[in-house]
C-alpha cells in the first residue's frame, strides 16, 4: 500500500482544508480534459501503477491465447513493476506536498488492478481454472475491494508516528499478492503450469464427478487465506 494515502501535509492549513481546495480546483477547471490538467506528479506516478497491472492483465490474455510463455513471463513482471511506482508516488507527493483525496482514490484503483485483478488472472492462466478456484479467486478479489475501501475511510483514525504515516497496516496489505506473483514464477520455470506438469499438490473433489463443478485445488486455498487476512481487524503489521 502505498505512503502516499497517509502522507501529511505540511502548512498554515489543516490537511482537510487542503483536500477541499484540491477537489474545488477540479470542479472549478472548465474542459474536456481538465482532471488531466490538473493532475499532480504524484497522480501521473499513480496511473503509470495502474498501466503496468493493466498490461500483465492484457499479457496474460496473449499467453492464453497464443500460448507464448514470452506473454506469461511479461504477466508475471508487470505487478513488480507496479510496485516500484506505487513506492515512488508517495514519496513523489511528500516531496512535492501535493497528496490528496483524489491522489488516495487513484492509488486505490490503481493497486487493485495491480494487486488485485492482475495476480488473480494470473493464477487462472497457471491452472486454477475450475469453477471452485474462480470462486475464490474472485472472493480474494472482493476482499481486497473491501480492504482497500476501509483503508480510505479509517486511515485517518489509525496512530501516526511523528512524519504522519500510519504506525501499523489493518489487515494485510494487498500488495503483499506479490508474494503469490514470486511463487508463480517460480513454478513457471519449473513447468509446474496448467498444459505442463500441473500445479503442485493437486486437486480435490468435494463433491460431483472428476473435472465437475466441485473439484477444487488445493493452492486455491491460500487465496482464500489471503482474502481473509487483508479484511482481517485484528491483523495489525507494522510498517517497516
Amino acid at each position: 500500500m502505498s505512503a502516499r494515502k497517509s502522507s501529511k501535509v505540511n502548512g498554515g492549513q489543516s490537511k482537510e482544508e487542503k483536500d477541499a481546495i484540491a477537489l474545488q480546483q477540479y470542479n472549478d477547471t472548465e474542459g474536456h480534459f481538465s482532471l488531466v490538467r490538473n493532475f499532480r506528479l504524484a497522480d501521473l506516478v499513480t496511473i503509470m501503477n495502474g498501466f503496468c497491472g493493466s498490461f500483465s492483465i492484457f499479457s496474460s490474455a496473449r499467453y492464453l491465447i497464443t500460448n507464448d510463455k514470452s506473454h506469461l513471463h511479461a504477466a508475471l513482471a508487470y505487478p513488480l513493476a507496479g510496485l516500484m511506482f506505487d513506492f515512488l508516488d508517495g514519496k513523489v507527493a511528500r516531496w512535492r506536498q501535493s497528496s490528496s483525496l483524489l491522489g488516495q482514490e487513484l492509488d486505490s484503483l490503481a493497486d487493485l488492478i495491480s494487486f488485485g485483478v492482475a495476480p488473480a488472472l494470473l493464477a487462472f492462466v497457471i491452472g486454477l481454472q475450475t469453477y471452485l478456484d474462480t470462486v475464490i479467486l474472485t472472493g480474494a478479489i472482493c476482499c481486497g475491494i473491501a480492504r482497500l475501501a476501509r483503508f480510505n475511510a479509517t486511515v485517518a483514525s489509525v496512530p501516526k508516528d511523528k512524519s504522519g504515516k500510519s504506525k501499523y497496516f489493518e489487515g494485510l496489505p494487498i500488495p503483499s499478492s506479490l508474494g503469490f506473483v514470486a511463487v508463480m514464477a517460480y513454478w513457471t520455470s519449473q513447468g509446474w503450469v496448467e498444459g505442463q506438469q500441473g500445479l503442485p499438490f493437486g486437486t480435490t473433489q468435494l463433491w460431483g464427478p472428476p473435472g465437475g463443478s466441485g473439484e477444487l485445488h488445493w493452492v486455491s486455498v491460500i487465496f482464500g487465506i489471503w482474502g481473509a487476512a487483508m479484511v482481517s481487524k485484528t491483523l495489525k503489521l507494522p510498517k517497516i
